[in-house]
């Protein structure tokens, strides 16, 4: 079975979105583009790693290379509207590949279909020669070539974007509870640090 690569390089629009509500929320990567709009299911805990590991690609790719890179991007406070609708899931990623492209001063995000033994989240970096590779140095396999994936191309500018709004869709979950750190529901719940009585 042939597999599918969704490629915007670069995108007009690149964002991690959620659909409902807190606690019940499912987060997407959404890339639009010559008329069309993918979107790929992943967790919460990949989006937070995905916007960590962009920072220290950035922030490595100006030390290594001596690239002029923003510390911050115009556009990060602008882009707050929904995803675009209807969102249709393409596939649910599995592993993220992050890669900076010297030639071009880009970042390449790469979301790779989950594989049938993808029992874990994985951020894996490319390994090319002129790129600055982010990801797990233990990671010696690569992902199945006949999984879908989506690549897109940012300039640092946009990933500084990027970046931002995912630190907001993370943050704005369920808000802790005070006394035990875990999330709490607009109707309470039950807290271990009140010996399981409902807070």
């Amino acid at each position: 079975m042939t597999h599918q690569v969704h490629a915007f390089e670069p995108p007009e629009r690149f964002v991690a979105g959620t659909v409902g509500e807190p606690g019940d929320r499912t987060f997407f990567l959404q890339a639009r583009g010559g008329g069309r709009v993918v979107s790929v299911a992943l967790e919460k805990v990949q989006v937070s790693l995905l916007a960590e590991k962009l920072e220290e690609l950035l922030t490595e790719a100006g030390r290594r290379f001596g690239v002029d890179l923003p510390q911050t991007s115009p556009l990060a406070v602008n882009d707050n509207e929904p995803l675009d609708t209807p969102v249709d899931e393409e596939f649910r990623v599995g592993t993220l590949g992050l890669a900076f492209d010297v030639d071009t001063t880009t970042v390449v995000i790469e979301a790779i279909e989950a594989g049938e033994n993808d029992a874990e989240v994985e951020l894996v970096g490319d390994e090319d020669d002129d790129d600055v590779p982010i990801g797990d140095d233990d990671e010696d396999e690569e992902p199945d070539d006949d999984l879908d994936r989506l690549r897109v191309r940012l300039t640092p500018e946009a990933t500084r974007a990027f970046i931002a709004r995912a630190k907001r869709v993370v943050a704005a979950g369920r808000p802790p509870c005070p006394l035990c750190g875990q999330p709490l529901d607009p109707a309470g719940h039950l807290c271990p640090r009140h010996n399981g009585y409902h807070r």
